[in-house]
């Protein structure tokens, strides 16, 4: 099995942050977002591949941060600009293309902090043999119409799932951390040549649920999108407040 962490964003809404630096690298509590993701990755013996894709304007910066970790692999993508980024779901075939993968595959956004491991959600997704879908409860109508909302069965089976609808159909937001069984990797192009939207990888799981059988896991702890100036500086002081 492979892992996956998307990295290649420029995250705009950090500037002036981000702006010449990768959110993943930023540091929450003394320890960056992208470590924090690795020390989770790095006890679960299922996964003996872990893979960042980045863009070329942050791909050197990821090398010298992960120096010394000649396990990590990095891809770089190409792109320079936010005008010119692949998008999520293109970035996840680049990978796919480029090396070759065949494997089940773990992927995760790169600016998400979380405090639980992703370990079980790997077990439930062997047992269900199909590809799934991480979910949590919102009970902001504003922020469901700002991220993916399931529409699911009593045994979590995913019936729907909507980008940003403006009706939201249920309060189980998903967040982006998704497990792709091997079998459905080569739907990913099918996706992309039908349509699919490329930017927010959560487009692709929504698209999936229409071709085959997805289901859904709850979340057993809490998690953090690093998605403006604010939140990160939240999150920041919530963990080093913890330390």
């Amino acid at each position: 099995m492979k892992a996956l962490i998307l990295a290649a964003g420029y995250a705009t809404r950090l500037y002036p942050l981000t702006q010449n630096f990768p959110k993943p690298l930023l540091e929450i509590g003394g320890k960056s977002i992208l470590d924090r993701l690795l020390e989770d990755l790095d006890r679960i013996s299922e996964i003996d591949q872990r893979i960042v894709v980045t863009n070329s304007t942050f791909a050197p910066i990821f090398r010298k941060g992960l120096v010394g970790r000649k396990d990590i692999l990095i891809v770089d993508d190409g792109t320079t600009t936010n005008e010119n980024r692949l998008g999520a779901v293109k970035d996840i075939l680049f990978v796919l293309d480029s090396l070759h993968i065949e494997d089940d595959l773990l992927v995760l956004a790169g600016d998400n902090v979380v405090d639980f491991s992703f370990a079980p959600f790997i077990k439930f997704a062997v047992e269900k043999g199909r590809s799934c879908l991480t979910c949590h409860e919102e009970p902001s109508i504003p922020a469901l119409q700002k991220t993916g909302v399931l529409e699911a069965s009593e045994d979590m089976r995913v019936l729907a799932m909507h980008e940003k609808p403006q009706v939201p159909p249920s309060h189980w937001a998903v967040p982006p951390f998704y497990y792709y069984r091997a079998a459905d990797l080569p739907l990913i192009r099918k996706a992309l040549d039908s349509g699919c939207g490329a930017d927010a990888p959560g487009n692709l799981m929504a698209w999936l649920c229409k071709q085959t059988e997805v289901y859904a896991w709850p979340l057993p702890g809490k998690r953090y999108d690093i998605g403006d100036l604010a939140s990160y500086e939240f999150v920041n002081e919530l963990y080093s407040s913890n330390k």
